[in-house]
């Protein structure tokens, strides 16, 4: 068989299996759960700890960013956290997000984000009022 034969081959397999109805359970989960925003719809951010940040996105939703390595510059004044935007803005994973902390002096510092959650609104309620982002 060749290499554009063996390609077909894939992707007859793909599609049978689509058809099926069977899809991987990753797959599954975030086609039934849309957990995605854009950058441009986050509007403010609060830390309770060094390795957490609560993100707010449109005037509702609270995301949890948790840091692979936090800092403690997130609880200081004057810090503003800075979002890279390469490619798309959409923002579905931890690995969508490029963080940076900064201050009104030129410092900055990389964060890291390991896991991106979605908050239910009970889970939202449970964070202390001072937390909230605005």
């Amino acid at each position: 068989m060749s290499y554009p034969k063996k390609l077909f081959c894939i992707g007859l397999i793909a599609s049978a299996l689509s058809l099926s109805g069977f899809v991987p359970e990753a797959a599954a989960a975030s086609a039934t759960t849309n957990n995605c925003f854009f950058v441009t719809q986050w509007q403010g951010w609060k830390s309770p700890s060094p390795d957490v940040i609560y993100l707010g996105v449109n005037l509702h939703d609270v995301y949890r960013v948790d840091l692979s390595v936090g800092s403690p510059m997130l609880s200081a004044p004057n810090m503003h956290l800075v979002s890279i935007v390469r490619g798309s803005s959409s923002i579905c994973s931890a690995i969508d997000l490029d963080l940076k902390l900064s201050d009104d002096h030129g410092f900055t510092e990389p964060l890291i984000a390991k896991a991106l959650t979605k908050l239910t609104p009970d889970q939202v309620a449970a964070i202390p009022k001072k937390f909230r982002p605005d």
